[in-house]
């Protein structure tokens, strides 16, 4: 995979084997329409497959946004009753659930406005790097509608249920510190330097061992749910002795050299 590809309003850029989704729709605040959360789910399902990639950068297209929410003028059409709105539900749930469930490291770079379901996507993320003039919130209750319980699980995944339930009454819109006192962000930058500290980010990741990174994501996910674990799930963490990578790493280290690993 190289190039630029073109996926309904989502693009998706290669560089070495980090990856850029953009959610392309700058004259309307990248506001996410039903061609675009499909395609985030086609987008990450495919990067998911691919095994020489180490990271992925999830990012709006130009400065003043990452998300908007949704696209209001698209309800009338496609949004309209319980039927219609089950149907676009089902989209966002996998496109959701695509980021959620990729095993590649996923860094929300937020530049601008993140709210409804742009703040949902960017909670689908690993990490999430904004700038100070951020802003962020869930303001559905002024639209009579309801964040769906897969959406309001991702956000109370990052934030705890008091946070999440706080944000979707309130409806307030708040600023970068309030996020990042929230614990919804992993840093806040000056803006003129999100896209190079998410871009050194995803830099540190791709240097690691992916299988590393990769299990660190499934072991986190698994911690968030409440059932003990089982002495194969505990067991799993002692695998990472058995690759290629960490002889790799540990010989590296004490050559005092870069390791570089393969992913095996």
């Amino acid at each position: 995979m190289g190039g630029k590809i073109l996926s309904g309003e989502i693009l998706t850029e290669r560089a070495g084997n980090i990856a850029t989704v953009i959610l392309s729709a700058p004259d309307r605040l990248n506001a996410m329409n039903l061609a675009m959360w499909q395609g985030i789910a086609d987008a990450f399902s495919a990067l998911d497959a691919d095994d020489d990639l180490r990271c992925i950068v999830l990012r709006g297209a130009g400065e003043k946004a990452f998300a908007a929410g949704a696209d209001i003028a698209e309800f009338a059409a496609e949004r309209f009753d319980r039927d219609s709105a089950r149907k676009y539900g089902e989209v966002m749930a996998a496109a959701l659930s695509a980021i959620q469930n990729c095993r590649h490291p996923v860094v929300a770079m937020i530049h601008g406005v993140c709210v409804g379901g742009g703040l949902e996507l960017a909670c689908c993320c690993d990490m999430r790097i904004c700038g100070a003039a951020s802003r962020f919130g869930v303001p559905v209750k002024n639209l009579g509608l309801v964040v769906a319980l897969n959406e309001m699980q991702a956000v109370a995944g990052v934030v705890g249920r008091a946070t999440a339930l706080e944000i979707v009454l309130e409806g307030r819109i708040f600023d970068a510190a309030e996020a990042l006192q929230k614990g919804l962000l992993s840093r806040v930058v000056p803006d003129d330097q999100v896209t190079a500290e998410a871009e050194a980010a995803a830099r540190r990741i791709a240097q690691g061992a992916p299988l590393v990174a990769r299990w660190h994501k499934t072991f986190a996910r698994r911690l968030a749910e409440p059932r003990a674990l089982t002495v194969d799930e505990i067991e799993e963490s002692y695998a990472c002795f058995a690759t290629e990578d960490f002889q790799t790493g540990y010989k590296a280290f004490l050559d005092k050299a870069k390791p570089e690993f393969k992913g095996r």
